[in-house]
C-alpha cells in the first residue's frame, strides 16, 4: 500500500509535520498503521541476538562492545556456547535467532558457511536464522578475497535466509564519515541490500537515532530506504531504535521517549510502501508500548543484545510482563512466525 506520488511526504512536508502539532502527528500514524493491521493488537515475535564475536576493526564511536584483535577480552563463541544458547531461546518460545559479530580480520567466508551451516543442520527450520548485517557481509567477503555476490550466495547455500538492516544507523555520508568512516559509504549499504534482495535473501530495514543528527539527516535516511523498497519491495519491516551511550568514546545522552515517538510517527507517514514500522522495546524498555500508539505495529521481545546491554540497555527477562505491559496499553499481543514473504500473523 503506498501514497499516490502526489501525496507523498518529501523532506519539507515532513519538516513540517514535524514542527506541528504532535497529536495531529501521533494520530495521522496512527490510522496509517490501522491500514496494516487492526486497532488494538500489535504483533511479536521473542527472539535472541547472538554475537559470535565481539572482535572488530571497525573502530565505531558509538559502539560498547567491540574489543580491538589480540584484546584479552576478544572471543568466539564455539559451537557448544552458541547451542546452548539456540536451546535457550527455544525453550523461552523463540522463534528467530539474530547471528551477528564485527568485522573479525582472521575469520574468512569458510568458517561462516560452517557456522551457518552446523546451526542450520542443528535446528532445521525450528529457528529462521538473520545472518551477519550487510556491512559485516562485505566485509567478510573483502577479507576473504571474494566478491560480495559469492560470499551471499555461499552463506545461503550454508543455510542462511535473512539478512538484517544492522550497520545503516544514519544512512547520510556526512554521518558514517564522523561516526563510523571504516563501515563503508551509503551508497555501499544500499547497493548492498538491493544484491541480497536480488538474490533471494529476506530483508529488513533500520535506523538508529540520538547521535546528535538532524530531523533532516533522518528524512533523509528514511528518503534511501523508500527508494530501495520502491525499486526492489525487498524490506519486510522497518526498525527504529535509539542510541545507547554507556561506555562508549562517543558519549553523550540518550534523546527522551516523545522525540522517538515522533520519529516511529514520521517514519511510518514517510514509509509508505513497508507494511510494519516495528517499535524498540529492546531500548525504550516499559515505555516501548507507547510506540504502538504512533506508527508501529509490530514489536521484538529480545532476549539478549550484547551490544546494545554492554551500551546501557536493560532486558526485561519476564515475557510475560513485557506482555502485560502491551495489554496494560490496550493493545492485544498476537505471537508470529518470523518475517515470511509474505508477511503472516498467528491470530
Amino acid at each position: 500500500m503506498r501514497r499516490s506520488m502526489s501525496t507523498r511526504l518529501n523532506s519539507s512536508s515532513g519538516l513540517t509535520l514535524l514542527k506541528g502539532d504532535s497529536e495531529e502527528l501521533r494520530s495521522q500514524a496512527h490510522r496509517k498503521r490501522c491500514e496494516y493491521l487492526q486497532e488494538g493488537a500489535a504483533t511479536y515475535l521473542i527472539m535472541r541476538i547472538v554475537s559470535y564475536t565481539n572482535i572488530c576493526v571497525a573502530d565505531c564511536s558509538y559502539c560498547a562492545f567491540y574489543r580491538k584483535p589480540n584484546d584479552p577480552e576478544g572471543y568466539v563463541l564455539s559451537n557448544e556456547a552458541i547451542f546452548k544458547k539456540l536451546d535457550d531461546l527455544i525453550a523461552a518460545g523463540g522463534s528467530l535467532v539474530a547471528m551477528e559479530g564485527g568485522f573479525h580480520p582472521k575469520l574468512k567466508i569458510d568458517h561462516y558457511e560452517n557456522l551457518f551451516r552446523t546451526v542450520r543442520t542443528r535446528y532445521g527450520n525450528t529457528l529462521e536464522i538473520y545472518g551477519p548485517t550487510i556491512v559485516e557481509v562485505i566485509f567478510i567477503a573483502r577479507s576473504s578475497r571474494i566478491s560480495l555476490e559469492e560470499a551471499l550466495l555461499r552463506l545461503q547455500k550454508a543455510g542462511l535466509s535473512w539478512i538484517p538492516g544492522g550497520g545503516a544507523e544514519i544512512l547520510t555520508n556526512r554521518w558514517r564519515h564522523k561516526l563510523s568512516p571504516r563501515k563503508y559509504s551509503v551508497e555501499e549499504y544500499l547497493d548492498g541490500m538491493e544484491l541480497a534482495q536480488r538474490l533471494g535473501f529476506g530483508t529488513t530495514a533500520t535506523m538508529v537515532i540520538g547521535f546528535g543528527e538532524s530531523w533532516e539527516d533522518r528524512l533523509e535516511h528514511l528518503e534511501h530506504i523508500r527508494n530501495l523498497q520502491d525499486k526492489t519491495g525487498g524490506f519486510s519491516s522497518f526498525l527504529l531504535w535509539t542510541y545507547q551511550s554507556d561506555n562508549t568514546a562517543l558519549g553523550g545522552e540518550r534523546i527522551d521517549n516523545q522525540e522517538y515517538l515522533k520519529s516511529v510517527a514520521i517514519s511510518r507517514l514517510y514509509l509508505d510502501n513497508i507494511p510494519i514500522i516495528r517499535a524498540s522495546f529492546l531500548t525504550q524498555g516499559n515505555r516501548g508500548p507507547l510506540a504502538l500508539k504512533w506508527g508501529a505495529s509490530d514489536f521484538d521481545i529480545v532476549l539478549e543484545d550484547q551490544v546494545t546491554q554492554l551500551a546501557g540497555a536493560t532486558i526485561e527477562p519476564n515475557i510475560k510482563r513485557v506482555l502485560e505491559q502491551v495489554k496494560e496499553a490496550k493493545i492485544e499481543p498476537l505471537q508470529r512466525q518470523p518475517f515470511l514473504q509474505p508477511f503472516r500473523a498467528l491470530v
